[in-house]
């Protein structure tokens, strides 16, 4: 009971919209898929591995949430929304770790033992993000909506692009805004097109200087 009532504390905590205990336990898909995963995660530890798969595919069909019953999980976790999110099987997620829809926490292959991310404490980890590997994802790190992470990330930091690019430190107080991300790839876009601006204004004035050249040495 005291798993389930701290699970409902962190609804509320994390969610603005939770109305009222019966809601939660009725309405988040979020909050039944990891009261499942617990059930599921415990029967794997033991060996169980097929009643803990059929578990976790009862929760899959009923949350439209995947997470595989070998997948170690902190406390205070919240998914958010949650339909698509994959957790892979060895995938490690930290205490107070944020998820929203459309992630996945995969591998990138057919490779054997741990081969699925490590995701530090009070992560968060924005929509249709995907963080694939044998790699770690530090403590209150910030990942933007739909980034794709393939390296290893420092402790508070935010990582946003495809691949995702490391774009700074941020204070793990402060709430992700998905609005105010910085935009690597568009950066670099408007640096390249002021350049070429800059270069066709110097050739033009080259063209024209040496256009003048010619009409004063023919007179």
């Amino acid at each position: 009971m005291g798993a389930i009532r701290e699970q409902i504390e962190t609804v509320f905590r994390r969610d603005p919209a939770a109305r009222s205990v019966l809601e939660i336990i009725l309405c988040y898909p979020g909050f039944h898929a990891i009261l499942l995963h617990r059930v599921a995660h415990r029967l794997y530890k033991k060996g169980w591995f097929t009643l803990a798969r059929v578990i976790s595919q009862i929760s899959r069909a009923a949350t439209g949430i995947e997470i595989h019953p070998g997948a170690t999980i902190g406390r205070r976790c919240f998914i958010d929304h949650g339909m698509g999110v994959v957790i892979g099987e060895t995938t490690e997620i930290g205490d107070d770790v944020l998820m929203y829809q459309g992630v996945t926490l995969g591998g990138t292959g057919k490779d054997t033992g741990k081969r699925h991310p490590t995701i530090g404490n009070g992560v968060v980890i924005g929509t249709g993000a995907k963080i694939l590997g044998n790699i770690r994802v530090g403590d209150y790190v910030k990942v933007g909506a739909g980034s794709v992470v393939v390296h290893p990330v420092p402790d508070h930091s935010t990582v946003v692009g495809v691949p995702g690019r490391v774009v700074g430190e941020e204070d793990a107080t402060e709430p992700l805004e998905h609005g105010n991300l910085p935009d690597p790839e568009g950066q670099a876009i408007n640096e390249l097109s002021h350049r070429v601006a800059q270069l066709e204004s110097m050739v033009r004035a080259l063209a024209e200087k040496m256009a003048d050249e010619k009409i004063s040495s023919e007179r």
